[in-house]
């Protein structure tokens, strides 16, 4: 585990509230109640097919939160029963990402590919009981025959003998079959009104390899056949999912009962976290990467969980997050700038002040002696008095944002601008003189004096001064390039469009040739420091002493907390 994971991991926040999940145990522990006396034990079970994004976040808190909350365990087990897009490089990048959250699950590491032979046995066992059949239909035959809430389902081989599919699975198993030419149906109610329960598909032919047992296997179990046998054998007792899963629940508790595993675990579903201006389906973000129309997945506009580490969320800010919205029964979308609230909050705690100037225009002191530099105590975080002060030089010339000066001042604009007096940030009051332009006709240098007698910004003869300015210290500033991110879609619920022509082409602007003070090339690592008047930012993966690079983690403006 990198430095950088433990260290944010160790400032993560607990998941501590109750909620219905945690009711429902508390009876089920009660005396007479379904686990009285038995440890409590969760499971997170990510498929690895992609990257976890902030979704995934909530139910590993609500998965972990809750084995912690309860005094018990939590696996991990990877899904991997479909290798159609599985990879170990989303395997490793699961674990980091859970790491990095403050989860641990010990040596409680699992795959469900660990229990294809078991699951092969089980599911010769249903046959020898009856509850399941070879079946030769297409899945398009599957789906003409499925029936409707007015007319039954069909199936020709429902009543096929036993030792016949028997035979028919053994050989699916030894590959004599072409991909798609039957499948291993559970024979359970074909005219069920939940359509789940139509006698489900739970293998299928795939000669495709897997990431873990190559070509060992060309049959796979389907995910609702599996699932509930993983919990089985790893003794769960509570397998929280999504709310998607709450129709599947009768079959979850049909495979528990008919394959004579002594583990009955219960499952409780929860809805699943939505949040708008972004998708999060991984067939979707997937999309967005392979064509290109973002740098990967780890991007700092996708809502991965290592875009948004890269971007500058801390962890304890996503476990905030998911803690303060709750776990609820019913579906709803929470707002992104209540996201951005979270990090911001734990920003103004943690992260450390420093100055940088993003688009720059030089300011000169005209009465200031050349040559001559000064230092300044600057605090790092006020909010921090123990992180200290750090030193910032101060000379003649200096760097400013442009926006901090105009010749044609509108009402209520306290910056520099002829003859108007502002605040340099920590030093000195200083007189705006005027500018001069270049060829284009754009300000080039603007001119000030400044007051000797109001050093550290302190006025003696009491005068109002009602601006105040950040700057950098043109001697020693270094060059800088900095990104700034907004929203990856310009609606709401781009899940509803056609997502990729709903993309934001302003969703990422590069500055380059801004202004920061020198301290910021000397530090390693992604820590996150407030810009001043700017907002938070975190050195990005791309930086170098060379050529440092930064990313705008949130502004400092708070929407949610306005609204």
């Amino acid at each position: 585990m990198s430095e950088e994971i433990k260290a944010t991991a160790e400032n993560a926040e607990p998941e501590c509230s109750g909620n219905f999940i945690h009711t429902f145990i508390e009876e089920d522990l009660a005396p007479g109640g379904r686990f009285e006396g038995k440890q409590i034990h969760t499971r997170f079970p990510p498929e690895p097919n992609g990257y976890l994004h902030i979704g995934h976040a909530k139910a590993i808190c609500i998965d972990f939160g809750t084995a912690e909350k309860f005094g018990g365990l939590c696996n991990l087990r990877m899904d991997d029963t479909n290798p159609t897009k599985e990879d170990t490089e989303y395997v490793d990048a699961i674990q980091q990402d859970i790491r990095w959250l403050g989860f641990h699950w010990d040596d409680r590491f699992f795959y469900a590919s660990d229990y294809f032979p078991q699951m092969f046995e089980l599911a010769k066992k249903l046959i020898r009981d009856g509850f399941a059949y070879v079946c030769q239909l297409t899945p398009d035959q599957v789906r003409e025959n499925r029936g409707d809430l007015t007319h039954p389902a069909v199936c020709p081989f429902r009543s096929r003998p036993a030792e016949e599919s028997l035979d028919l699975f053994e050989r699916m198993r030894a590959g004599e079959f072409e991909d798609g030419a039957m499948t291993l149906r559970a024979k359970i109610d074909i005219n069920s009104g939940n359509f789940n329960m139509r006698d489900p598909v739970i293998y299928r032919i795939n000669h495709m390899a897997h990431h873990r047992t190559g070509t060992t296997w060309c049959i796979y179990p389907m995910y609702d056949f599996a699932h509930p046998i993983e919990d089985a054998i790893e003794g769960i007792t509570h397998s929280l999912c999504s709310l998607e899963f709450e129709d599947h629940r009768p079959l979850y508790d049909w495979v528990i009962e008919h394959i004579g595993l002594p583990a009955k675990p219960r499952q409780i579903e929860f809805a699943r976290l939505g949040i708008n201006n972004t998708v999060m389906s991984k067939r979707k973000l997937r999309l967005l990467v392979e064509n290109g129309h973002v740098g990967g997945w780890d991007d700092p506009r996708m809502p991965t969980l290592c875009g948004l580490r890269r971007r500058g969320y801390t962890a304890a800010s996503i476990r905030n997050f998911c803690e303060r919205i709750g776990v609820a029964k019913v579906n709803s979308t929470v707002e992104y700038s209540f996201l951005e609230h979270c990090l911001r909050e734990d920003l103004n705690k943690n992260a450390r002040r420093t100055m940088a100037v993003l688009r720059p225009v030089k300011l000169i002191l005209t009465n200031y002696p050349e040559g001559k530099t000064e230092e300044f105590e600057v605090e790092n975080n006020p909010e921090r008095p123990e992180d200290g002060t750090r030193t910032v030089s101060f000379s003649r010339e200096l760097w400013i944002e442009r926006d901090d000066f105009t010749e044609q001042p509108v009402k209520g604009y306290f910056r520099l601008f002829p003859g108007n007096e502002v605040r340099l940030k920590t030093t000195y009051i200083i007189r705006c003189t005027g500018c001069k332009r270049d060829d284009a006709g754009n300000v080039a240098e603007v001119y000030a004096e400044y007051d000797p007698a109001t050093r550290g910004g302190n006025t003696p003869d009491g005068r109002k001064i009602r601006g105040t300015i950040h700057w950098a210290d043109a001697k020693t500033a270094l060059d800088a390039e900095v990104r700034l991110y907004d929203s990856l879609f310009t609606v709401p619920d781009p899940e509803a469009e056609d997502f990729l022509d709903k993309l934001n082409p302003d969703s990422l602007r590069v500055l380059k040739g801004c202004k920061v003070e020198p301290s910021l090339a000397k530090e390693e690592g992604t820590a996150s420091y407030q810009f001043m008047r700017q907002g938070y930012f975190c050195r990005d993966l791309d930086s170098t002493p060379e050529h440092l690079v930064f990313n705008r983690s949130v502004s400092l403006k708070d929407s949610f907390k306005k609204k």
